[in-house]
């Protein structure tokens, strides 16, 4: 899984030097930060509302929160990139967290 990121985030970082009229991400970098947020926060919302109508045993239901999860993950990663960050820093993140209970990981941001 994470070799896919690895390569999406490479290609999120050629983007930077495309033309917005070649490449939707190019496009968003042109825009910047600002309406790179908003499409994150209008994927998030569309992946909570397919998540809120999921039926465990539809299988339409779940692909639906299968793509609004891509969607959402893809341009989570296109604001990485313009923030120079990448995928592999959020798995260290997460490999830091993966043996300690999210009780103690709570906690330890507070000291």
């Amino acid at each position: 899984m994470s070799e896919v990121l690895r390569e999406l985030a490479t290609v999120l970082e050629q983007r930077k030097s495309a033309s917005g009229e070649d490449s939707y991400v190019a496009s968003l970098y042109q825009q910047g930060l600002t309406r790179i947020l908003q499409k994150v926060e209008e994927e998030a919302q569309e992946t909570i509302e397919a998540a809120a109508e999921c039926n465990s045993t539809n299988e339409e239901s779940k692909a639906a929160v299968i793509h609004e999860t891509a969607d959402l993950w893809f341009h989570t990663l296109v604001m990485l990139s313009y923030l120079d960050l990448g995928p592999d820093q959020v798995l260290e993140e997460l490999e830091k967290r993966f043996n300690i209970s999210g009780l103690e990981e709570k906690a330890s941001r507070h000291n």
